[in-house]
């Protein structure tokens, strides 16, 4: 452990968690230091990044840009060292300096070294949602035997471990819901820009209005995921091995303003929900800091300006996504890393304009029920039941088209 300020890993510098982050701990630079940071394809903001908070390690999956990167640094005088490769990522998310890891790589890129991560008993803000739908029992298991400390940080699953009871939150597996006097936990959905779009419309949609989020500032394919409901599904899959929440006690309701973040509800009546303006650093902030609160930089909440809260069931016949996650748990085994493998196929493919909005979820059922995968008692096993998904999804888009 580091003497002094904390020494923070930030896996996916450059989207709109990691950018976040930065801005939070830039605003305590006694208590955090910026020790490693990765990025994909956007050169010029990792140099910035590199320019503006000096970390250790940068690094980079190709050759190319790391390349190009560590010209810009040089020539700067930057001390900053470029790293190229999957196996630097997870060198940097289990160096011994590293005190916190930011796991906000997007999709099942970001799997491996959070995994890892765990496994070196880091203290993990978790942001990658694929890490827990692709390896949610191996994950959780690392976990656990390691001693690491996993924090969430969507701002649903934030919600829920501050609503929990603190014994709970900090060792659910220990207990079950029902014995911690918990009926079931509600996860909060905005519904997305198309939900009260008419169903006869829905595939002409275009990436352009997929894209554009009533609330949240996000990228692009988690957008698509929010617009489909498929985000709320892989969070449902989150929150079930997060919290060892059976999916009976597992429930989905849209609130349009998204200012109450989700809830709990007890034995007795009580229901503990964390409200806030939409905002990430706020969850941010707390993952960070846990137990303690510090200044994210976040408005505060004006409930009289909001005037109301509104709630109202999710329609999954026109938003198959969620139901397809919910069976996916059901199937259990590698069933949700198919099912998240074909969902990325399928947002890569409707963002290229290859697919039509109302495929994504109709790509996501075929290939689930292609690929019977069972075993999710391996790594290996579930990469190759990932990798079969996405076969499978573009033969299925092939034969499409």
């Amino acid at each position: 452990m580091s003497v002094g300020p904390q020494n923070v890993c930030i896996l996916g510098a450059t989207g709109s968690i990691g950018q976040s982050t930065l801005d939070v701990i830039a605003r305590h630079p006694e208590r955090y230091r910026v020790f490693a940071i990765s990025g994909a394809t956007q050169v010029e903001k990792l140099i910035q990044i590199a320019l503006q908070h000096h970390p250790r390690y940068l690094v980079v999956l190709d050759a190319a840009a790391a390349t190009s990167i560590a010209a810009a640094l040089k020539a700067a005088h930057c001390l900053t060292e470029v790293l190229c490769g999957a196996d630097a990522l997870i060198a940097i998310a289990t160096a011994p300096e590293v005190d916190a890891v930011m796991a906000a790589i997007v999709g099942a890129a970001g799997m491996p070294a959070t995994l890892a991560a765990a496994k070196a008993g880091k203290r993990i803000l978790l942001a990658n949602k694929e890490t827990l739908v692709l390896a949610g029992r191996l994950f959780m298991q690392a976990a656990s035997a390691s001693g690491a400390v996993l924090l969430p940080i969507d701002s649903e699953h934030n919600a829920i471990f501050q609503s929990l009871p603190e014994s709970y939150r900090e060792h659910p597996y220990q207990q079950s819901l029902t014995t911690a006097g918990v009926d079931k936990l509600i996860l909060t959905a905005s519904g997305g820009p198309f939900r009260t779009r008419p169903a006869e419309t829905l595939a002409s949609i275009t990436p352009a209005e997929a894209v554009k989020h009533p609330n949240w500032s996000m990228g692009r394919k988690i957008s698509v995921d929010s617009a489909s409901l498929m985000n709320k599904g892989l969070e449902v899959i989150e929150a079930h091995w997060l919290f060892n929440a059976p999916v009976a006690q597992i429930e989905v309701i849209v609130h349009p303003q998204s200012v109450i973040h989700s809830m709990v509800q007890y034995r007795d009546g009580s229901v503990m929900a964390q409200l806030g303006t939409p905002d990430m650093r706020t969850p941010i902030a707390y993952g960070l800091a846990y137990p303690e609160r510090i200044a994210a930089g976040v408005k505060p909440l004006d409930l009289l300006s909001i005037a109301r809260l509104e709630f109202e069931a999710p329609d999954l016949e026109r938003f198959p996504c969620l139901a397809h996650a919910f069976a996916a748990i059901a199937q259990g085994g590698a069933t949700p890393a198919v099912l998240n493998a074909a969902n990325e196929v399928a947002v890569e493919y409707f963002l290229a304009g290859a697919i039509r909005f109302t495929q994504i979820p109709e790509l996501i059922a075929a290939t689930v029920e292609q690929c019977h995968a069972v075993s999710d008692e391996s790594l290996e096993a579930l990469l190759a039941a990932d990798q079969l998904a996405r076969s499978t999804a573009l033969q299925l888009i092939g034969r499409w088209s």
